[in-house]
């Protein structure tokens, strides 16, 4: 493995998603959704980051390529975690965010099944702006959990279910590319 700044900052957003659910241990209320969103947003804007100056630089790793996805996950599953909880299994979140979790799950598992074939399941500019919708809906989630409520909340929900949306697609798309590996011989 490299240690290079690109993989550092994947690594920090890694280790950030966690720190999520960790700030409501400590803090309630709109504190810990304040707390949450500069966390949440930090670690987004690193994802941007890492794959930019790995570009440029010519950085670009197995590692990073491995843990990139991995970290967006980890970031977007915690996140949703706690919104919902936060939110008091608000129905209008529960639903999307349990799409994005099936089909996180589905395509990991899908990644994992192909084992060697797997690059042929390469993030797609889909793929990206479904990342970037779902980061942005939970940003404005927190932001209107720290407001208690109102525009940004209601914003959120909205995005988030476009977000949704952009999942069960990219998902889908994943699906189609992997057929012909999924129905030929064992």
């Amino acid at each position: 493995m490299t240690w290079n700044v690109p993989n550092i900052l994947t690594v920090l957003r890694m280790l950030a998603a966690p720190g999520v659910p960790l700030i409501y241990l400590f803090c309630d209320g709109e504190m810990a959704a304040l707390a949450a969103l500069i966390l949440f947003v930090a670690a987004a804007v690193t994802d941007w980051f890492d794959g930019y100056l790995a570009r440029k630089w010519d950085q670009q790793s197995r590692f990073g390529a491995m843990l990139d996805p991995i970290a967006d996950k980890a970031m977007v599953v915690l996140a949703l975690m706690v919104l919902v909880g936060a939110s008091d299994l608000n129905g209008w979140l529960l639903f999307p965010a349990t799409l994005i979790l099936l089909r996180e799950t589905f395509v990991a598992g899908l990644r994992e099944f192909l084992g060697a074939d797997a690059q042929l399941l390469q993030v797609t500019k889909l793929a990206k702006w479904k990342t970037t919708a779902q980061m942005v809906s939970i940003a404005l989630l927190f932001l209107g959990l720290a407001l208690d409520g109102g525009f940004f909340w209601s914003l959120g929900l909205i995005l988030i279910w476009i977000a949704g949306a952009l999942t069960l697609i990219s998902g889908a798309d994943y699906l189609r590319k992997s057929m012909s590996f999924l129905a030929g011989p064992k």
